[in-house]
């Protein structure tokens, strides 16, 4: 422990290697889980209320993917300001603005009298929903190293659980009480949030990165006795300290950055290649992902239509309920591939395979299948697409130093919903427009790029303890 200058010291992550995943971190765990079900369950609604509409408000094949788009639009933004607000203000009140704006904008959308109002409230919801990985930083901080990639796979898992909770509540509220309530009962989730947020502890590593020392050690010995532990003897430092005393320098005292200093930081000579190619993974990956949700309600019907088949117009039949039960549950095999290979093989590594081998499997979807085939093959798509989405959102924090994590994830996290933005009118619109073919080649492109992409990334972080200092968190592998 500690670096090169006189007396005892320890870093957060020395702390949390002694205190151990223990009752406190199983309640941070439980908190950032239901946010994780909640924005899961609002992510998911989107797949099953679009052709609803379509329907009842005789919309556009571009009018239905707007719906969609929408909410990455807001998300575009929340997910840049949120990580901000965490970095310069605290996790706590960065999460805690994310949960008032997705519970009262999700909740007021289920009362849209018409389609330009639930455009504007879903965007607001996306706004809120933005605010993902601040949850993730935050969760993230509060893991003792050797444990971080096993439990950041539990956590993921709760996305999966609110995505098979939403599509088994759609298949029973959509056909008999309509697609409000289905809006209504998505937003539930995030009331709790805003219950127990009094509860919720601010993460030791921000504070400590802050100068606020003594608030830090309240918290982790807060840990110590919820987990029946003793924190280190000697003095809390942050990694910047200990970086400085190896180096005998006198640390430098520690200020609020701007949202323009974070951002240069993030496109500093460290970070800049890392930054960038980060960006492309998460726009592939979140493209491909939502994509493939959207493909599951569209593909089969888009192709009997564009054969000239009748497709039936009742209610019930507007979504294929059963199709997309059947395929969310893909990613609880995608979940444990993750659990098996994230400490094991890496994670750039193990991302790269996955997304060449989702580029092998939807490739036969170019040619007409048929729907048992379709089916299968898209739920083999969604296991490694799923996959690969849990790596990334494991491996893109841990790249960055703690004065910059919540901004770059967020920045990065933004490409990604760039991405969830574009793939309607892919997953859509193409399909319905009979243009299956175009749409099909563009998730292999855009998938071989990001498996490209991931690969030429310099770091790998399995492992490592996470830092706050960028020139030491950026060493290549």
């Amino acid at each position: 422990m500690g670096g090169g200058g006189g007396g005892d010291t320890f870093t957060v992550d020395d702390a949390l290697l002694t205190l151990g995943f223990g009752k406190y971190q199983y309640f941070v765990l439980a908190y950032a889980a239901l946010a994780w079900i909640s924005e899961a369950m609002e992510m998911m609604l989107l797949s099953f209320i679009g052709p609803v509409l379509k329907r009842i408000w005789r919309l556009s094949a571009k009018e239905q993917s707007l719906i969609t788009s929408v909410v990455f639009i807001g998300m575009l933004v929340g997910a840049y300001s949120w990580g901000v607000i965490a970095d310069k203000y605290g996790r706590r009140k960065g999460f805690l603005m994310t949960a008032l704006v997705t519970t009262a904008a999700g909740f007021m959308s289920s009362f849209s009298p018409n389609y330009a109002t639930l455009l504007v409230l879903r965007c607001v919801v996306g706004i809120g929903l933005g605010g993902g990985p601040v949850l993730c930083s935050w969760l993230l901080e509060f893991i003792p190293p050797p444990n971080r990639g096993t439990w950041m796979v539990v956590f993921q898992a709760f996305w999966t659980v609110g995505a098979v909770f939403e599509a088994s509540i759609a298949w029973a509220v959509m056909p008999t009480l309509g697609w409000r309530w289905l809006l209504a009962f998505s937003s539930i989730p995030s009331f709790g949030l805003l219950i127990f947020y009094l509860c919720t502890p601010e993460s030791p590593r921000y504070l400590c990165l802050n100068g606020k020392i003594k608030e830090a050690m309240t918290i982790l010995d807060r840990i110590a006795k919820v987990n029946g532990t003793e924190v280190p003897s000697g003095t809390l430092v942050s990694d910047d300290d200990v970086v400085a005393s190896d180096q005998d320098s006198t640390p430098t005292k520690r200020h609020k950055q701007g949202a323009l200093t974070t951002i240069l930081k993030l496109l500093s000579r460290e970070l800049i290649r890392p930054t960038l190619l980060l960006w492309v993974v998460f726009f592939g990956n979140s493209f491909s992902y939502y994509g493939l949700v959207l493909l599951t309600t569209e593909l089969n019907a888009g192709r009997s239509a564009c054969a000239g088949h009748k497709v039936k117009a009742e209610e019930t039949e507007d979504v294929n309920y059963k199709d997309v039960f059947i395929t969310t549950f893909a990613e609880f095999p995608g979940l444990i591939i993750v659990a098996l290979t994230v400490d094991r093989v890496g994670r750039r590594l193990s991302m790269a395979v996955l997304f060449f081998i989702c580029c092998v499997l939807i490739f036969p979807l170019v040619f007409q299948q048929s729907d048992m085939v379709t089916t299968g093959l898209l739920f083999g798509s969604r296991i490694c697409i799923t996959a690969t989405f849990t790596t990334l959102f494991i491996y893109a924090p841990e790249i960055y130093p703690t004065a910059v994590r919540s901004t770059g994830f967020g920045a990065a996290s933004s490409m990604g919903r760039i991405g969830g933005m574009v793939c309607p009118y892919v997953a859509v619109a193409l399909v319905q427009g009979c243009h299956e073919t175009a749409a099909i080649g563009m998730f292999e492109a855009i998938i071989i790029l990001s498996g490209v992409s991931i690969l030429l990334i310099p770091i790998e972080t399995k492992g490592r303890k996470l830092s706050d200092d960028v020139k030491q968190k950026c060493q290549p592998v």
